[in-house]
């Protein structure tokens, strides 16, 4: 069986590292927003290029924390894609916000930026656009959209860890960047961890307040916080990575060349553009009978996932916000998608022989 992810091979290389990082952490006695979370802030901030990094509790709790340091007036409209995963959109309901949907470009798989201008309205405050698959967003024309209409711009990098736009790295265009470390990511820790980068000094200080029950000195408590902390052995656990990152992101460009390579033309293959560097955390393919090729590589022994069944419009959780309006785009992205293996575990062969099981399959 070649399994789609296997997180125990995927970070086996890494276990004599985790053994020592995590001795040195009980030795410590420094468990909470110690020396690690304080030295993952600066590489990370490093190796984006951004200014600030904030680590915080998760993917969704970056987000949250993000959109919650503008204090937006309530009923405020966030654009957002209208194929992302649902924790984008529930970072913008948790902030009592409105989510305003706009279609993919269905070459890319993001939000389309022709597509923005004509959900802007007098209570539109911010676009958040989601880098999906390990592909950026065409940042150009969104960063001139959003200064026109003096908009703020929120990157949702959960999965774009070292992706670049015109060689320049994801997180860096907007106000913030949003990452989440959740172990199946290119940079992902042992559980749930997530961070946000910035330019601004200012809105670093405020996130570092929300994480922290609006607090940076102890007991004295200036806004109204949470507790969304990054922890600090996953801080530990995420350095020893970051400092692998490259070499895991080029192992899955690797594999991805062979895809685009040697697949048939019968499936859709992601776009391939010089202004996008991809980290290809996930490797979608389109057919017209997905979950019939689904089946077909199982009984072939090749593990496959979907990312994702079901468009956000049509998730139970948010029924009643989009009736009426219609994604037709989505729905054909959501209903013809199928992600194939490509993890830092996988070998050439293990490619190979899943690209000699696609090509057989009989239309």
């Amino acid at each position: 069986m070649i399994y789609y992810e296997n997180l125990h091979n995927v970070n086996r290389p890494f276990f004599g590292d985790f053994r020592k990082a995590f001795e040195k952490f009980l030795d410590s006695g420094r468990y909470v927003l110690g020396d690690n979370v304080a030295l993952f802030e600066s590489e990370f901030s490093k190796f984006t290029g951004s200014a600030n990094c904030v680590g915080v509790g998760s993917g969704l709790a970056a987000l949250e924390l993000a959109l919650k340091a503008f204090n937006f007036p309530t009923g405020s409209e966030v654009i957002v894609p209208s194929n992302t995963y649902i924790a984008s959109i529930l970072a913008i309901v948790a902030n009592n916000l409105k989510p305003v949907l706009v279609e993919p470009d269905i070459q890319t798989y993001n939000i389309d930026p022709k597509r923005i201008p004509e959900k802007i309205t007098n209570k539109t405050v911010a676009v958040m656009v989601v880098h999906l698959y390990g592909k950026s967003c065409e940042m150009d024309p969104i960063v001139d959209i959003c200064r026109k209409h003096k908009l703020r711009l929120i990157e949702d990098c959960a999965q774009s860890h070292g992706a670049k736009y015109k060689n320049r790295m994801t997180g860096t265009f907007g106000d913030f960047g949003a990452f989440s470390f959740y172990p199946t990511k290119n940079l992902g820790a042992l559980g749930e961890a997530g961070a946000v980068t910035t330019s601004s000094d200012e809105l670093a200080e405020k996130v570092r307040k929300l994480r922290n029950y609006g607090s940076t000195v102890q007991y004295r408590n200036e806004i109204v916080g949470t507790n969304q902390r990054l922890d600090e052995i996953q801080a530990a656990f995420l350095r020893i990575k970051l400092r692998h990152l490259e070499r895991i992101n080029e192992h899955k460009r690797e594999l991805a060349k062979i895809y685009l390579e040697e697949l048939k033309e019968d499936f859709t293959k992601p776009l391939v553009h010089p202004d996008f560097f991809d980290v290809y955390h996930i490797f979608c393919i389109r057919h017209p009978q997905r979950d019939r090729l689904r089946q077909y590589l199982q009984d072939h022994g090749i593990q496959t996932a979907i990312h994702y069944p079901t468009p956000p419009h049509k998730q139970p959780a948010l029924k009643g916000m989009f009736d009426n309006q219609s994604f037709p785009i989505s729905e054909e992205i959501h209903s013809s998608v199928l992600s194939l293996p490509i993890s830092y575990s996988h070998t050439t062969s293990d490619i190979l022989r899943v690209v000699e099981i696609l090509n057989k399959f009989p239309s």
